[in-house]
């Protein structure tokens, strides 16, 4: 037993010796590491200060120690420049129209329903004629009367019997009745109301059995053709946007478009929007109805010979507006004039020729004077 104790305990005194021998190596390799890492410390200061110096005598050693910075570039595009004025319109019809009463009476059948195409002269919603028919048959027995008295009358002035008071009287009355025959005549007509037009039926006002008065609206009737866009315009492009003007019409609900021309320009400013009127020619399109919402892009402004870029490219310091441009594998700023911008491309007045080589992914990584690398 003796012997098992002696045993462990030289095998325990064996562990910690080798224990404290690792933890004094281990502290040594951290000191040798804090002392190299000074050492680089001191190194690194000394070669920046050494690099500094150099670059200050050698601006060519300074872009060469510069990292680069990978872009990609692109060229401007030398064209034609098109700018559109955008504005909403809506379809109007120069055959919007109410239909109202003519004669006093009650509505005795409506044949128009909302929606219902119509062609000219069908008969839309007629009003009870009964006193008029009373009228005219009344008017009818006593002109039969007065033309036999007249007829009589007339062959005894011919004949040189009677005054020709007596002949004029007789004349008088006749054609009197002949007109009031003609006047009731016509209210009858009017008691039938038509189609003015061919056109769709927008809205029915009246009921049967309603009692309507002349100038009561009972009928809202649309055309189908005389079709126009409006829009309101900017006061700001008053005397730019001309009559004849050329003009795209989008209409979103329905993805359709189509070119015309502008006919007809306000003359008068609104004074709570400070806009006037533009009116644009439409021509007949299937599926285009009065009050439909459309997007009107008129040509305001081209330039055959511009200098474009991607407006995204355009950045701006407190010196003006500038892109970025590769000269020698190095980004310089360029700065520019811009003209006017279209959708997401700006034309460039001044600044660039049209040959230069712009950054493009990565412009804003870069500075002026940056070293660059081009992606292949």
């Amino acid at each position: 037993m003796r012997r098992y104790y002696t045993f462990l305990m030289i095998a325990l005194t064996g562990i910690l010796i080798s224990c404290a021998k690792e933890d004094s190596d281990l502290e040594q390799k951290k000191a040798t590491l804090q002392e190299y890492q000074s050492e680089a410390a001191a190194l690194k200061a000394k070669i920046d200060a050494l690099a500094s110096e150099i670059s200050e005598m050698d601006p060519n050693f300074a872009r060469s120690e510069r990292k680069a910075v990978l872009v990609t570039t692109i060229q401007p595009t030398k064209g034609t420049f098109t700018h559109f004025v955008e504005i909403t319109g809506s379809v109007l019809s120069k055959k919007n129209v109410n239909i109202s009463a003519e004669v006093v009476g009650r509505v005795q059948k409506v044949t128009a329903v909302e929606g219902m195409r119509m062609r000219k002269g069908q008969e839309l919603i007629s009003i009870d004629a009964e006193s008029i028919e009373r009228n005219i048959d009344e008017l009818k027995s006593q002109l039969e009367l007065a033309t036999t008295i007249f007829e009589k009358q007339q062959r005894l002035w011919n004949q040189q019997i009677g005054t020709e008071v007596q002949f004029l009287e007789a004349k008088n009355r006749m054609e009197n009745l002949q007109k009031s025959l003609s006047s009731l005549t016509l209210q009858k007509d009017k008691t039938s109301v038509r189609a003015p037009f061919d056109g769709t039926v927008e809205t029915v006002m009246v009921r049967l059995g309603e009692l309507v008065q002349p100038g009561s609206s009972m009928i809202n009737f649309v055309g189908e053709s005389d079709l126009y866009v409006e829009g309101d315009v900017s006061e700001k492009y008053v005397g730019v946007l001309q009559q004849g003007d050329s003009v795209e019409v989008v209409f979103p609900s329905i993805n359709k478009e189509l070119e015309t021309k502008v006919t007809a320009i306000g003359a008068v400013i609104n004074p709570n929007n400070r806009t006037f009127k533009v009116e644009v020619f439409l021509p007949r399109l299937e599926l285009v109805k009065p009050n439909m919402i459309s997007v009107l892009r008129i040509n305001d402004y081209q330039n055959q010979n511009a200098v474009i870029v991607p407006s995204y490219l355009i950045l701006q310091d407190n010196q003006g507006d500038y892109v970025f441009v590769v000269e020698d594998e190095v980004a310089k700023k360029r700065y520019i004039t811009r003209g006017m911008t279209q959708g997401d491309e700006t034309e460039i007045l001044e600044g660039l020729q049209g040959g230069e080589t712009l950054i493009d992914k990565g412009f804003r990584e870069v500075g002026n004077n940056a070293r660059v690398k081009i992606a292949s």
